[in-house]
């Protein structure tokens, strides 16, 4: 995943988190009145050609649950998020009038073997290695990678090799502790996000070494007993992974980048991921790697 130019709609630049939140504006008159949960779309309808796997639907993969990202434990129960979202205006502007989510775990949907889809989108950090097995759209977000620990612990980037980090399976975080870190514990990989907070809370792990853009939601839920303390820089951003040869993928590069372009992108985060932040990651502090340790 995590898991930026300026045309990537960077998390790190508060003024993306401040954007107005009003709904975006339906197409042109002639628009159909088309829903995708609670999204707001914005555009021409139709704008952009594309054969989706499936007729008349966006089929988009991703791993759930994903809080801010896609709001929904299920792929029935998702109607907002941000990558939701992202997806419904990609839909939208393709003359598409539903959006067929499909949930599979993170190493699965980063892993090359699937095809019967017409896109991925869950916070993927475009990696070398992940580009051998599948194709990329260009960034639409830049990430960096947090620490979270328990309330009043003292863990930092002195001490981080020495304690029980926990990671996300099949992330660039894992990748990221074991070649930069490299912790004198054992680490402990994760299938899900949920897991991985659980057991940083129940004390199973000390630490936990993840995607910023992720770990955010966390201490701001309600009687949460967690702190990002804070973040790595890792110059990567986040973008829709395509199968590879993909016929498609020009055609929906095109359609993100005018997302990014005409600011819908930064009003989707502000919407979505500015409420479950909370804060500003702008204001995180940045930790260092001693690489002669």
């Amino acid at each position: 995943m995590m898991r930026a130019a300026a045309a990537i709609v960077s998390l790190t630049v508060s003024g993306a988190l401040i954007v107005a939140a009003s709904a975006c504006d339906q197409g042109g008159s002639e628009a159909p009145d088309v829903r995708y949960g609670d999204c707001p779309v914005s555009g021409q309808y139709g704008e952009f050609r594309l054969t989706p796997e499936t007729a008349g639907a966006l089929t988009v993969r991703t791993t759930l649950p994903a809080p801010g990202w896609w709001n929904g434990d299920t792929p029935d129960s998702v109607k907002s998020g941000y990558e939701y979202c992202m997806a419904a205006n990609i839909a939208y502007r393709s003359g598409l009038d539903r959006v067929k989510v499909q949930n599979a775990p993170f190493p699965e949907v980063v892993s090359g073997r699937a095809k019967d889809f017409d896109l991925a989108l869950a916070q993927i950090t475009i990696t070398p290695e992940r580009s051998k097995v599948a194709d990329f759209s260009p960034p639409y977000l830049s990430s960096t990678l947090g620490l979270l620990i328990r309330d009043g612990e003292n863990i930092n980037q002195d001490n981080i090799r020495d304690v029980r980090i926990g990671v996300a399976e099949g992330t660039t975080g894992e990748e990221f502790v074991e070649d930069r870190i490299r912790p004198t514990r054992p680490v402990t990989a994760f299938a899900n996000d949920p897991e991985l907070i659980t057991a940083l809370e129940e004390r199973r792990i000390d630490a936990v070494i993840h995607d910023t853009t992720i770990l955010l939601a966390y201490p701001q839920k309600q009687e949460s007993r967690v702190s990002l303390v804070g973040q790595y820089r890792t110059d990567q951003g986040y973008g829709a992974l395509y199968p590879k040869g993909s016929a498609e993928q020009d055609e929906l590069d095109r359609i993100i980048r005018q997302l990014i372009d005409d600011g819908t992108l930064a009003k989707l985060s502000a919407v979505y991921l500015g409420a479950a932040f909370g804060r500003d990651p702008a204001k995180i502090p940045y930790l260092t790697v001693d690489d002669g340790s």
